[in-house]
C-alpha cells in the first residue's frame, strides 16, 4: 500500500515506485490507501499503462462516514476493476453496543487513543441507540449490522474489523449471514444517520 496521499511528493514518483517494486519481485499486488478521487484516477492510469495493475483502494466507510460512496469512490473503484477495503467500519468502535450505556473503563475513548471523548456526543449517542434498536428488530447486534451493511451490495471488497479481542472477531464474523437490506431499512438507517 501506499498509506496516504502524499501532497509534497510528485505523485508518478510515488506510482513509479510501486511499479518498480512490482517489476523486481519485492511484492505481487499493490494497493493505495485515502487518496482523494482525481489523484486515484491518475493512479488507476498510470499503474494500468505499465501494466501494475491496482488490486485495492483503502478508505473510511461506514454508517456515519460515506465519503467513498458520495464522492464516487466506491464506484470509481469498481469500475477500475479495484476491490475496496473497508476501514474503520465500526467507526472506532462508535458502531457498536459498547458505549451504549456510559463509557467503559476499558474503552478506546477511555484509555485516549484515536477515539477521544468528544466524539461521543449525544447527538451521536441518540443515533447509536436507534441504529441499536434497528438491529435488534432485524436479529443483529449493531456491529454484526453496521458490518453487514458495508458489505451490502457487492461494492465493498472486505472490511478491516480492528478487533481487540477474539471473541470480537467472532461476533464480527456474523455480520456475513444476513447483509440483505429492505427499502424502509435503508430509509431508515439513512434518517437515523442524518443522510
Amino acid at each position: 500500500y501506499t498509506h496516504r496521499y502524499d501532497p509534497n511528493t510528485p505523485l508518478e514518483e510515488t506510482l513509479q515506485t510501486l511499479v518498480d517494486i512490482v517489476r523486481q519481485g519485492k511484492a505481487l499486488y499493490i494497493g493505495i490507501s485515502k487518496y482523494p478521487k482525481d489523484k486515484a484516477e491518475l493512479a488507476y492510469k498510470y499503474l494500468e499503462e505499465r501494466d501494475v495493475h491496482c488490486l485495492l483502494y483503502q478508505g473510511r466507510y461506514n454508517l456515519f462516514n460515506r465519503e467513498p460512496e458520495e464522492e464516487g469512490i466506491l464506484r470509481q473503484a469498481k469500475e477500475n476493476g479495484t476491490g475496496f477495503i473497508a476501514f474503520s467500519p465500526l467507526a472506532q468502535g462508535l458502531l457498536t453496543n459498547r458505549y451504549l450505556n456510559g463509557i467503559p473503563e476499558d474503552s478506546r475513548i477511555a484509555k485516549g487513543g484515536f477515539l477521544k471523548k468528544e466524539a461521543l456526543t449525544e447527538e451521536i449517542l441518540r443515533k447509536i441507540k436507534a441504529l441499536n434498536e434497528l438491529a435488534f428488530h432485524r436479529g443483529q447486534t449493531l456491529a454484526e449490522m453496521a458490518l453487514a451493511w458495508v458489505l451490502k451490495d457487492g461494492d465493498v471488497t472486505s472490511v478491516l474489523i480492528g478487533a481487540s479481542k477474539p471473541s470480537q472477531i467472532l461476533d464480527n464474523i456474523k455480520a456475513v449471514k444476513n447483509t440483505k437490506f429492505s427499502e424502509n431499512e435503508l430509509t431508515e438507517i439513512d434518517k437515523i444517520s442524518g443522510r
